[in-house]
């Protein structure tokens, strides 16, 4: 009887002792979180392996913000010169700061191009003032007087750049300083040369679209003739009269841009088009040239993005030959990951063709030599490889969905070995020879580790640990994120993440607010550092609730079925699964059944909105952020790849589109958006709040004018999560 009171005082003493220590720890604000940057972590910006092998190069901010590029050695992590003097620039440009954003150096590194004064295009792309900086010399000029330029580059002689001004490519001597123009139609939503259309750069995620031959004698480079897609427009606020910017974008089901490609002889000053076939409603995805300047390989693929062809094109007559065709029931993924060996004999390139992302080896007619990685895992990203080792540096979702690690493998496909920490996310930036990587490691509850490893994985010295954040952070009240699976009623396991209150109480009953995006192969359950808004969720958490995210059929990391499952019916299988996750939530004993909340961002504010509407007996409160209301509104090439066109498919439209369910929704809603959304636009909030009045329905909004899809700049975040926060609390 005394061992019993005996162990029931002690662990009274143990509890008050853990709240008081609880009690001490200061409790982060939003302030923290979005305006001081009180948990910002430590990186490396502005990384460039040098030809050596042996020395990187970083951008470093001094004094009064002003920027140099310094080099440094991987193996004793010491600078070993300052390449370009922030100050030196200085008083070459009679004494302003040349304040760059970013650099890129000339093949032999003698030369360096300086972007400055950067003007977006749409939301990745930019015009800019570039100057040339001479190593060598130590001469600063400017690259071109006659206007911003976008997307220049060397020649891999480094005595010429080209580059794109007012949708026409330019190309000047360096030597002579003669600036040649080599097209002349380019015209503002009409024709563009050698840079991308919008849709183009948001969903194919490349914005230069030229690209200089291995000899330099050739530049291959698109052509977007933009006449027959329909124009949208925005208003911009802040003068007496909006000006309204019209831009291009073709909607589902909608004409594209017609694109051709072609190939310009700097010696003879002829242009060559390229033979991609007579087929006007297809899409060119990506070109490269291989090692051999006489072949340029392009990428053609049709509208429904299931069938993907590899054309090898004779650089002298743009004459083309289709090397390997892949064909896919559902859809295939476009990525960067083909690379053309030394040898010219052969290429590797990666595929879901066996249910998983793999690399496979072909040679240059198209034959499979062989697959190099194997297994029920992801490769997630491709690195590249040591040919003179025949060795293949890759990520993969390794040991569970939910982590990244670092792989090597054997060019032969003879095995693999695994190079990084194994649980949490490791991704790596490899030197010019391959001896060594720059690795940013990470976990749910730990900043980054920045390390410099050999080839082998062993760490040679350590660059960054964020010692001085994680000691921060200990003095804070943050909880920690853990992992688990949920079962579904019908039997689905979905991965899920939950963050606790710091002094939480099994006893108690919480309340329960979610997050979700949950669009095709996406991930929010990752185990890696998510910095402010994973802040934000500890916030929360210190205000009772417990904060939890999952991820639904649909997303990444868990191979081509679970990601394609969701293939011609987007939104159906992903609410499903999110209702069946509030369901397991409220039946925990620890959680308040009647006080579950959803909300999310783009694809995630539909699935939030789909979810108050179809999960209305689940789910009290909603927040939809620049949310898609219906798939209508969006894009050709990323809805239709999920479900082909609204003539085709209709019911795949019109099913799983918030906008058709507001007579669902009995819970608190509230619909957040930018004004100046190039992407998902602002006419999803307005239809939706529209349909929401005609069949009066409550809701509460809020919008941002000037803010595109990220609705951030100066205090906008702060502004956008303490309005999150409040209804929150005011709702849940």
């Amino acid at each position: 009887m005394k061992r019993i009171f005996l162990f029931g005082w002690l662990m009274c003493l143990a509890l008050i002792s853990a709240t008081a220590q609880s009690n001490q720890l200061i409790e982060p604000t939003l302030d923290d979180i979005f305006s001081k940057g009180t948990f910002r972590a430590n990186l490396v910006y502005g990384l460039n392996p040098l030809n050596d092998g042996e020395k990187y190069a970083t951008m470093e901010r001094g004094e009064n913000g002003i920027t140099s590029i310094v080099a440094w050695s991987y193996k004793t992590g010491k600078v070993v010169d300052t390449l370009v003097s922030g100050f030196t620039l200085k008083k070459l440009n009679g004494g302003e700061a040349l304040r760059f954003f970013n650099y890129k150096f000339s093949a032999d590194e003698k030369k360096v191009l300086l972007g400055t004064d950067p003007q977006q295009i749409y939301r990745h792309s930019t015009r800019e003032n570039n100057y040339v900086f001479n190593l060598e010399t130590k001469k600063l000029s400017a690259l071109s007087e006659n206007g911003k330029q976008s997307f220049a580059d060397f020649n891999p002689l480094g005595n010429k750049v080209a580059f794109m001004r007012d949708n026409n490519l330019f190309i000047k001597d360096l030597t002579t300083k003669n600036e040649k123009q080599i097209t002349d139609d380019g015209e503002w939503n009409k024709i563009i040369n050698g840079g991308t259309d919008w849709v183009y750069e948001e969903e194919f995620a490349f914005t230069k679209a030229w690209f200089w031959s291995p000899d330099g004698k050739k530049i291959a480079f698109y052509k977007f003739d933009e006449e027959r897609v329909k124009q949208f427009n925005m208003a911009m606020y802040g003068e007496l009269y909006p000006k309204d910017y019209e831009f291009k974008y073709p909607k589902a089901g909608e004409d594209n841009a017609i694109v051709t490609i072609h190939l310009y002889d700097m010696v003879s000053g002829k242009t060559t088009p390229v033979d991609i076939g007579a087929e006007t409603n297809q899409y060119i995805p990506r070109m490269q040239w291989t090692r051999n300047a006489s072949k340029l390989c392009v990428r053609r693929m049709n509208r429904w993005q299931n069938k993907l062809e590899f054309l090898m094109v004779d650089a002298k007559t743009g004459k083309s030959k289709v090397i390997l065709t892949e064909e896919n029931k559902a859809y295939i993924d476009i990525n960067d990951n083909v690379y053309f060996l030394e040898s010219g004999e052969s290429f590797i390139l990666t595929s879901e063709k066996d249910g998983f992302n793999h690399v496979y080896q072909y040679d240059m007619t198209g034959k499979q030599i062989g697959q190099i990685t194997k297994g029920k895992h992801e490769v997630t990203d491709f690195y590249g490889i040591n040919e003179k080792k025949g060795l293949v540096f890759y990520q993969a979702a390794f040991p569970t969905p939910m982590d990244r690690a670092v792989f090597s493998a054997k060019l032969n496909g003879k095995g693999s070995d695994l190079i990084s920490a194994e649980g949490g996310t490791t991704t790596a930036s490899y030197s010019s020879d391959f001896s060594y990587s720059m690795n940013y490691y990470s976990n749910a509850n730990n900043p980054y580790v920045i390390t410099v490893n050999d080839s082998k994985g062993k760490v040679v010295r350590k660059i960054e640990d964020n010692k001085a954040l994680t000691e921060k952070m200990a003095g804070y009240k943050l909880g920690k994120k853990e992992f688990l699976t949920m079962e579904t009623s019908l039997g689905d396991k979905l991965n899920a993440w939950m963050v606790k209150p710091v002094d939480f109480d099994p006893n108690k009953k919480y309340p329960v607010m979610m997050y979700v995006y949950g669009g095709p192969g996406s991930q929010t359950v990752q185990n890696r550092w998510g910095g402010s808004r994973d802040l934000w969720n500890q916030m929360l958490a210190n205000e009772g609730y417990i904060v939890v995210s999952v991820d639904n059929r649909g997303t990444g990391g868990r191979g081509e079925a679970f990601k394609k499952s969701t293939y011609l019916n987007l939104g159906k299988l992903e609410t499903i699964d999110q209702i069946e996750a509030g369901k397991w939530l409220a039946k925990q004993t620890y959680v308040d059944s009647e006080r579950i909340g959803i909300w999310g961002w783009s694809f995630g504010g539909y699935m939030s909105s789909l979810c108050i509407a179809k999960g209305a007996d689940v789910f009290k409160m909603a927040i939809a952020v620049a949310p898609v209301t219906t798939w209508r509104f969006y894009d050709t090439i990323y809805t239709e790849r999920y479900l082909r066109t609204p003539q085709e498919n209709p019911e795949g439209y019109d099913d799983n589109s918030p906008i058709n369910f507001v007579k669902d929704i009995k819970g608190k809603y509230m619909i957040i958006h930018g004004l100046a959304d190039d992407n998902v636009h602002f006419q999803n909030a307005a239809e939706m709040v529209m349909e929401m009045v005609n069949n009066n329905i409550p809701f509460d909004s809020g919008y941002y004018p000037n803010k595109n899809h990220s609705i951030s700049g100066g205090k906008t975040s702060l502004h956008l999560y303490t309005k999150m926060t409040n209804y929150i609390k005011e709702n849940l």
